[in-house]
């Protein structure tokens, strides 16, 4: 009696497909949320507000947020210092909407539907010069 034929296809389905649920805590999805705002417009973490809500599924991410901007006499004395420093306020903030967007859809794995960016102060900093 020979055995009966094994489908190495039927067994490789078997092993990629999910067995379960992975959950994220809604502390831990609020903490990637602001890490990755904070690294898209250079302020701290801690300064960071996150309100996630859930839209037919899927996430929608508002954030609170200062931005980080040079002294309005840098602007003044060299006309490249905005451009420099990644353009507009307005420009960086729609870079960062998407920005946003796509760091957790992949450190998450969640589908984000809408990410909305609210600058709440302007942290002024001096320029680094160069030595």
């Amino acid at each position: 009696m020979s055995a009966a034929p094994t489908s190495t296809a039927a067994a490789d389905a078997a092993a990629t497909e999910p067995r379960g649920r992975n959950r994220i805590a809604a502390k831990a999805l609020n903490r990637v949320v602001a890490a990755v705002t904070a690294d898209a417009l250079d302020v701290k973490a801690s300064r960071v507000g996150v309100d996630i809500a859930d839209e037919k599924g899927l996430l929608v991410l508002t954030v609170s947020t200062p931005i980080r901007v040079v002294s309005l006499n840098r602007v003044q004395a060299g006309s490249d210092v905005v451009a420099r420093t990644g353009g507009s306020v307005v420009d960086r903030a729609a870079a960062a909407q998407e920005t946003i967007r796509d760091r957790v859809r992949a450190l998450t794995g969640s589908a984000v539907s809408r990410v909305v960016v609210r600058l709440t102060a302007a942290d002024i900093r001096e320029e680094d010069r160069v030595r």
